[in-house]
């Protein structure tokens, strides 16, 4: 009887990583899905106040080494993040690429 119960308590279940690969999956688009509303619900607000003037820094982030000389550099943190938001598409011009960015921020901003 003692050996019936080592036999089955010394077997393990087999690994099955189909259940690890669906946590992981769902971790993943639950991940997405929050950045995706944070993205729209806190983040682009922050430019409708002044869309131009992000657009004027995002530009200068873009062409300059140094956009902010000695200026504050907050302004241009904040308009380099639309780079992560609406990113450029491989070797777009960059009069084409601000344009897009103006339209999504029209977009976006009620």
């Amino acid at each position: 009887m003692n050996t019936a119960n080592q036999s089955t308590t010394s077997e393990q279940r087999p690994f099955r990583p189909w259940r690890l690969v669906a946590v992981v999956l769902t971790l993943l688009l639950l991940i997405s899905v929050i950045s995706q509303w944070y993205a729209r619900s806190v983040t682009m607000p922050r430019y409708c106040g002044y869309p131009e003037d992000s657009i004027e820094y995002l530009e200068r982030v873009l062409t300059k080494p140094r956009p902010a000389g000695d200026e504050p550099r907050r302004p241009y943190i904040v308009a380099a993040r639309l780079m992560f938001l609406v990113p450029r598409e491989g070797e777009e011009p960059l009069p084409a690429y601000l344009d897009r960015v103006r339209t999504h921020l029209r977009e976006q901003c009620p």
